[in-house]
Order: C-alpha cells, then structure tokens, then sequence
C-alpha cells in the first residue's frame, strides 16, 4: 500500500458484497459449510436493525478488505467498547499493510467514541494472524474462555 488507506462504511446496496466477504473469510477459516447468512438476513441486521457495521478498505476504488464491528458494554470499564467480529483483507493485498490500516481506523472509531477497548477472537491455529495482533500490542486473554450457546440448546434454554 503504497498511499494512504481510503475507507468507506457499507450502506444496504453492499449486502450482496458483505456476503461475498464473509464466505471469503469463512473459506479460508476451513468454515464455509457453517455460514447460513445470507443477504436477506444481513440487510435486516445490519442495516435495518443497526446491530452492526461494516467497514470497507479500498485499492484502486476497489474492496479489498473488511470489518465487522458492533458495540459492547464493560460494567468494570462502565463504558461502550468494539468488538471486532470479523476482519478479512483478499490474499492478493495480504501483507501490504490493508489489515494494519483497518485496525487504526477501528481504534480511530473506538476512541472517537469514547469507547474503552476494541477487541476480538482469533482461532488458535492461525498463528499469521496471532502473530500480527502480537506485533501491534493486542494482548491475548489466556484467563478466558468462550461459552456459546446456538441451535436446539438455545431454543430449548428460552422455553425452560
């Protein structure tokens, strides 16, 4: 990356393209077959229900990358956060500095909104990312782990 990052939020035309991206990632998470997202879904939450938002990073006046993001709440920090749910920059721009520019601007967002982390998951196994959250300073929460519950359990918990 040679000039300096441009940025642009996804407005409802760029559902069919936030797919796109999410499958992209999926796939090389080796998760394709999970994603049961699709445009009308995405339209609803994002866009209609403002759960979330996406950034888009550009080369060329093309995406080429994204972020998933939403607000959290800390009781302890009593204050909003950002949780980064989903970070994914296309293979051929990896390594030019795309991913770097979309966490600045994530922690540009967070701090301009008073927020008191920014934060997100990361698998195990993929060390190049670790690796890159490492370099910037992120910290792992080793004293953590993540509960979930989906599907039947889910139901079955609302109706007991």
């Amino acid at each position: 990356m040679n000039q300096t990052p441009v940025f642009r939020f996804a407005e409802e035309g760029d559902t069919r393209l936030i797919l796109q991206f999410i499958r992209e990632l999926a796939d090389y998470e080796g998760m394709l077959s999970e994603v049961v997202a699709d445009e009308a879904t995405l339209k609803e939450w994002i866009f209609r229900k403002q759960k979330a938002e996406v950034l888009f990073v550009l080369a060329d006046g093309r995406e080429v990358g994204f972020a998933l993001f939403f607000h959290n709440f800390s009781t302890f920090l009593g204050r909003a956060g950002l949780y980064l749910e989903d970070l994914y920059v296309k293979p051929e721009y990896r390594g030019r500095g795309y991913g770097k520019a979309i966490l600045k601007k994530l922690a540009a967002i967070a701090v301009e909104r008073g927020c008191g982390r920014l934060e997100w998951w990361c698998l195990d196994w993929n060390r190049p990312s670790i690796d890159f959250y490492l370099s910037l300073g992120a910290q792992p929460m080793e004293d953590w782990t993540v509960y979930r519950i989906t599907g039947d359990t889910l139901t079955s918990l609302a109706r007991e």
